[in-house]
């Protein structure tokens, strides 16, 4: 026994509707397509009637803001990955200062465990005499006025020894400017 559905669908032509009113006269429809005429849904376009097509379409809003959307997500990752790459190139350089350094500590701990290198650094820095060397220092004979020459220690002549306050006295006055 066939169903309703397998009925209709075994028909034999095409299915056609009927109109549930009944047509009005003049009205558009079957009496236009009688007579050869297309039937149109749009009215025929003309300059001022004539549709702009949106700048944006829907799709491309939403497109947008599905870009917008990722783009955000992904700017924080992106930021702390960039960071962290910046971070690692300091932290290189910083450790090849730190290896020349050290290089460069480890060969002047050798030159100072030499023997030689410390009495010469003693004989520069400190004015160190071996025995049996003799010093030489040389003076300019030249005197700058307000200068005294300079005097060997046997030839200095001590002075009258003053208490100390009135040392103290003489340098607040000559501090001051009163005679």
């Amino acid at each position: 026994m066939a169903t309703a559905r397998t009925r209709r669908s075994t028909s034999g032509g095409p299915r056609r509707r009927t109109a549930s009113r009944p047509e009005r006269p003049g009205a558009r429809g079957s009496a236009d397509l009688r007579q050869g005429r297309r039937r149109t849904r749009r009215p025929a376009r003309t300059a001022t009637s004539a549709r702009r097509t949106p700048l944006f379409t829907g799709r491309a809003v939403l497109l947008g803001a599905l870009v917008l959307l990722l783009l955000l997500t992904l700017a924080g990752p992106v930021r702390s990955y960039v960071a962290g790459r910046q971070e690692l190139a300091e932290l290189a350089a910083e450790s090849q200062a730190l290896s020349l350094r050290e290089e460069q500590l480890r060969a002047e701990l050798e030159r100072q465990s030499d023997p030689a290198y410390i009495a010469q650094q003693a004989r520069e820095r400190l004015n160190y005499v071996l025995p049996g060397d003799r010093l030489v220092v040389i003076a300019d004979g030249e005197v700058v006025e307000g200068e005294q020459p300079a005097q060997t220690p046997d030839a200095a002549v001590p002075e009258e020894q003053l208490p100390w306050y009135t040392g103290l006295m003489e340098s607040v006055t000559t501090a001051d400017g009163t005679p």
